[in-house]
């Protein structure tokens, strides 16, 4: 799938596929159907009879993170329709989108979202025990999921489990599980299995992305697209803080170019343009606008309201999906050749954010910085930075744009 095809990306778990039995597939479906045909059948929800009753709960339980990106990745990792959470805000838990986008590819643990798992044993996930928790483990671990998903996709399900338990809806918390002995536990001695990128593979996937083929007639488009997803994920940015940007968070503070970030927690930082991003950003817009026939600034404040409308947009201005800037990151490393070569089927957002991190460290910047600019919270750092201390020059984006195109000075002829 391709950011330049426009053809949006559902949830790779609620993707529709041939193989899937008719109770899956009604899962997917139950919460949209629900409130689209009050009038429907008990069995739409395979084992649950009061099927509207459950849904409020888990609209009740999703609507409380004030971040869009989180109720996406809850809803995924439960197995619940994306199109269902796309509009839903803290002040509306009904609201649905008129059309669901395209079905995708099915992911190859999509099976074993947790919704979808107890309707294929027709379990009332509010009937779940601690049994019934452990063995869905193990099925995920039987199907190849990594710890790091496990463990993930546990978190998630202790956090729903948790809301249950507050509001009375059911007795304890299934997922409370001692992870220990699960094998589950989080360590600091656990390899991290993100990639280490250097400062001339950034540069080389920049180079890339202005070069990414393209047989339409947008073809610049899409190149000034990819540059500036690319440029911006070197900032440290986390995936679905991109993808949830909109135009008006790109704003002027202290004379400085800046992105307001809502992360994780709904926590809101400021984050500063390097030359660089501000260059590929403001290119992208300018595009952006020209192809669209529009004569919108690019930097703005919040006066204007046609700027209400996502930084990083389709074609046809609707929002890009996080699977889709993987899609692109994807083609764009394939693109780089020789510089990504040993890499590129494994090169993902993360990995950009984790190259900041450490090529920011390796620059000699304060951790302290670092840990501002990527909204990062650590044991080992209990310090926070609040808005009045951040400035152009507490964060290490300057140093990590010196070594980007230091390394690109170098390049051999």
């Amino acid at each position: 799938m391709e950011v330049g095809e426009d053809r949006g990306v559902g949830d790779l778990m609620g993707g529709g596929s041939g193989s899937d039995s008719e109770g899956l597939l009604v899962v997917l479906e139950a919460v949209r159907t629900q409130l689209a045909a009050p009038e429907r059948s008990e069995q739409e929800w395979p084992g649950v009879e009061d099927a509207d009753v459950l849904q409020a709960l888990i609209a009740d339980w999703l609507s409380q993170y004030a971040n869009a990106g989180t109720r996406r990745t809850y809803a995924y990792a439960l197995g619940l329709p994306q199109h269902w959470v796309e509009t839903m805000s803290p002040a509306s838990t009904s609201a649905v989108p008129k059309a669901a986008p395209p079905a995708a590819s099915s992911g190859p643990l999509h099976q074993l979202a947790w919704f979808r798992w107890c309707a294929s044993r027709a379990m009332d996930p509010r009937a779940a025990t601690g049994l019934d928790v452990k063995a869905w483990l193990h099925t995920l671990e039987a199907a190849g999921a990594e710890k790091r998903t496990r463990q993930r996709m546990l978190s998630t399900l202790s956090a729903f489990y948790g809301h249950l338990t507050e509001v009375g809806a059911v007795a304890a918390n299934p997922a409370a599980l001692n992870r220990t002995r699960l094998g589950l536990n989080r360590s600091a001695r656990d390899a991290s299995p993100t990639i280490r990128l250097t400062a001339g593979q950034l540069r080389a996937l920049l180079d890339a992305a202005a070069q990414l083929p393209n047989r339409t007639r947008h073809r610049d488009l899409y190149a000034a697209r990819a540059v500036a997803v690319v440029a911006l994920l070197t900032l440290g940015l986390r995936v679905s803080e991109l993808v949830g940007l909109d135009r008006d968070k790109l704003m002027v503070s202290g004379g400085e170019p800046m992105l307001r970030v809502l992360g994780k927690g709904g926590i809101h930082r400021e984050v500063y343009l390097t030359e660089l991003a501000a260059t590929a950003l403001q290119n992208y817009l300018a595009e952006r606008d020209r192809t669209a026939g529009t004569a919108t600034p690019v930097l703005r404040g919040r006066t204007n309201a046609a700027a209400v409308s996502p930084l990083i947009a389709t074609r046809d201005g609707g929002r890009c999906s996080r699977f889709d800037v993987n899609a692109l990151l994807r083609r764009v490393a394939v693109q780089a050749g020789p510089a990504l070569a040993d890499v590129a089927d494994r090169i993902h957002p993360h990995a950009l954010r984790h190259a900041y991190v450490t090529i920011a460290l390796e620059q000699d910047a304060r951790i302290q910085h670092v840990q501002a600019d990527v909204g990062h919270a650590s044991i080992a750092t209990t310090q926070y930075y609040d808005r009045g201390r951040r400035t152009r020059d507490t964060t290490a984006a300057d140093l990590v744009e010196a070594a980007i195109r230091a390394a690109g000075d170098t390049k051999p002829n």
